[in-house]
């Protein structure tokens, strides 16, 4: 189970180089799982006892309005994400939702024992707390764009991120990914994201096809860019 493990975990940021007396212990107490898609298998009360990172796969965390239906995608974790970061670190029930969107598997470990590396173990936090600078820092960014551009210009933006490897959390995150899935990235509707889709197509900017998007003229995209940063 070990080499399994160690193979299920290559090249994941936060197990390279650790000691071996920690790889024994990550060993020891940790789990592989696995969900199929369109499963919601992660409740607020799990989360309080137990931490996950994704090994394979694609799972989104996002809130909804029951009153409209209104759906808001947060986060879509791939391998290597980590989540509850907020029931970890404040131990407190979190309301937020899961759907597995790709056939996945997830590292299960007990939430007390990563509260225990947090506390003892410097390898382990100069891995993860840069980690967690970059989901305060992507939802930060979220919250923004939101609040302050319009749809079109959250799309554009997106485009751009999806093809930029220092963006970890929306690099390569179009992927096999609907229009519907694309909207709540956005916090829109789907007609909306395919209409704005038409007019980047017809200014010969992207093309789509089923669950992919390319670009075919970056300097028009990043034209639009610093016209939306102008605003």
């Amino acid at each position: 189970m070990n080499i399994l493990l160690k193979k299920e975990l290559d090249n994941i940021t936060l197990f390279q180089n650790i000691t071996d007396n920690f790889e024994k212990e990550l060993y020891s107490v940790s789990k592989i799982v696995e969900y199929s898609k369109g499963s919601n298998p992660f409740y607020p009360e799990d989360l309080l006892k137990y931490f996950y990172m994704v090994i394979d796969g694609r799972i989104k965390t996002y809130q909804i309005n029951f009153e409209n239906n209104k759906e808001q995608t947060i986060f879509i974790y791939k391998r290597g994400d980590m989540f509850d970061i907020i029931s970890l670190l404040d131990q407190q029930p979190h309301e937020i939702l899961y759907e597995v969107l790709e056939d996945c598997k997830v590292l299960e470990i007990p939430i007390e024992k990563v509260r225990y590396w947090i506390d003892t173990n410097p390898t382990f936090n100069r891995r993860f707390f840069p980690y967690l600078a970059l989901s305060m820092r992507h939802t930060e960014n979220l919250a923004a764009e939101i609040s302050l551009y319009e749809t079109k210009d959250r799309l554009v933006n997106l485009l751009l991120q999806n093809v930029n490897p220092q963006n970890h959390f929306k690099y390569q995150l179009l992927q096999n990914l609907s229009n519907s899935e694309i909207a709540k990235l956005l916090g829109t509707v789907r007609h909306v994201i395919e209409r704005t889709i038409k007019q980047l197509k017809n200014d010969n900017i992207i093309e789509k096809t089923r669950k992919e998007i390319k670009i075919l003229n970056f300097e028009k995209l990043l034209t639009k860019t610093t016209q939306m940063l102008l605003k």
